[in-house]
C-alpha cells in the first residue's frame, strides 16, 4: 500500500532530500512540510522529522524547532495515532516537544560521531518495525554530536517495562548513551525514533540496505 508521507523542514534541516528518496524508494509519496505552516492531519498517512541542525542547534538541539507552527500540527497528528518518526535532529525535536521522554545531551568525550553502528531491536511491536524481527541486528550510520540519551531512573524503568527501547547500540556505544539506548518509542507504539540514519543505508553500495527494514 502506498502510503502519503509529510517530511518536516526547519531552517537549518540538512537530510529532508535523503529521507524523500528514502521514502519514494520504497514507493510511497513525500511532501515536505514547512516549519511555518500548519497542515492537515488528514492529508498524510506518516510523518518524518529528518536530521540536520534545525534553526542552528540553538538553545539546546530541537528547542527551537518544537515551538514552530508545524509542530503544533504534529502534536495533532500523535494525538490520533498516526506513525510518526524522528531521525537524529528528529528524535531530539520529539524529545523538546514532550512527545518522547528523556533528553539528547553532548556525546560523552564531547566529539562528533560519524560511524557505522550495529543495532540490536529490542523490540519490534511498533509502527516502524514491522519487517523487524526482536533480537535482530541491524547496521546503521551515525552522525551526531549530542546522541548522549538520558532520562531519571524512573522514566528508564517505565521504558523498559513498557517495552519503549526499540533499539540499542551493540557492542560499542559510540555517545554514552544510558543502557545504550539509540531509539525509543511512546508508550502507544506510533511515535519512534532513532538517533542513527536509515536513509543513509538503502543499498548495499551505501554500505547497508538495512535502513530499508524501517519503512
Amino acid at each position: 500500500m502506498s502510503l502519503k508521507v509529510g517530511v518536516a523542514r526547519f531552517l537549518g534541516t540538512n537530510c529532508d532530500d535523503d529521507v524523500r528518496k528514502w521514502v519514494t524508494a520504497k514507493s510511497h509519496t513525500a511532501e515536505y512540510l514547512w516549519f511555518e505552516n500548519q497542515f492537515n492531519t488528514n492529508e498524510y498517512d506518516m510523518v518524518i522529522i529528518p536530521g540536520g541542525f534545525s534553526h542552528g542547534d540553538y538553545l539546546r538541539c530541537g528547542a527551537l524547532a518544537a515551538q514552530t507552527p508545524v509542530m503544533k500540527s504534529i502534536r495533532e497528528f500523535a494525538a490520533k495515532g498516526k506513525p510518526i518518526l524522528g531521525i537524529c535532529n528528529g528524535f531530539q525535536i520529539l524529545c523538546e516537544t514532550g512527545l518522547l521522554p528523556g533528553a539528547l545531551l553532548r556525546n560523552q568525550g564531547l566529539k562528533f560521531k560519524d560511524e557505522w553502528a550495529t543495532l540490536k531491536v529490542n523490540q519490534s511491536k511498533n509502527a516502524f518495525s514491522s519487517k523487524m524481527e526482536k533480537n535482530q541486528l541491524l547496521k546503521l550510520p551515525i552522525a551526531h554530536g549530542d546522541g548522549n540519551y538520558y532520562a531519571e531512573a524512573d522514566t528508564l524503568k517505565k521504558l523498559q517495562d513498557k517495552e519503549q527501547i526499540w533499539l540499542t547500540y551493540e557492542g560499542k556505544n559510540p555517545n554514552g548513551s544510558l543502557m545504550n539506548i539509540a531509539g525509543i518509542t511512546n508508550e502507544q507504539k506510533n511515535i519512534c525514533a532513532l538517533m542513527p540514519h536509515p536513509e543513509r543505508a538503502l543499498y548495499e553500495w551505501m554500505g547497508s540496505q538495512d535502513g530499508m527494514y524501517l519503512l
